[in-house]
């Protein structure tokens, strides 16, 4: 998927987050992150404290799908941990995630201006991941935007 637009979903928000979910229609016009994430899965934790450090201290737009959780759970998750994200949409069922081609949680994307994926992390990012290849691809995004 990498080049190609991110593909078209519509996800159902958390219930008790939020009144909307997540859709391919929010995605464009700033380069931004999609991270996909569950409660249940103990590397998203680690992760958990980067993301929010970027969106935080960084100003970095973050994304959500949440994957094959309970939304008790996800609630939970969010409210111990903090919630960096922007928009979260529920999946469920896994459809969209299988869209995204995701084969385990976490895995992030970077989305540019135009709602076209340009990299895939696979796994928790580690700071390294976020000052090394993230914020330097995000940073050149939004230059490609002036």
């Amino acid at each position: 998927l990498i080049d190609q637009p991110a593909p078209e979903f519509a996800l159902p928000p958390i219930p008790g987050r939020d009144e909307r979910g997540f859709t391919r229609a929010d995605l464009g016009g700033t380069p931004s992150l999609v991270n996909v994430w569950a409660s249940w899965c103990v590397p998203c934790r680690v992760e958990h404290p980067i993301l929010a450090r970027l969106a935080e201290q960084e100003g970095v737009i973050i994304d959500a799908i949440n994957y094959k959780d309970r939304p008790e759970d996800a609630r939970y998750f969010l409210a111990q941990l903090g919630d960096p994200f922007r928009w979260i949409g529920q999946d469920r069922d896994g459809r969209v995630g299988i869209e995204w081609g995701v084969y385990g949680v976490p895995e992030t994307f970077v989305i540019d201006r135009a709602g076209r994926i340009r990299y895939r992390h696979v796994g928790p990012l580690r700071p390294s991941d976020a000052e090394i290849t993230i914020l330097p691809l995000l940073r050149q995004l939004a230059g490609e935007s002036r």
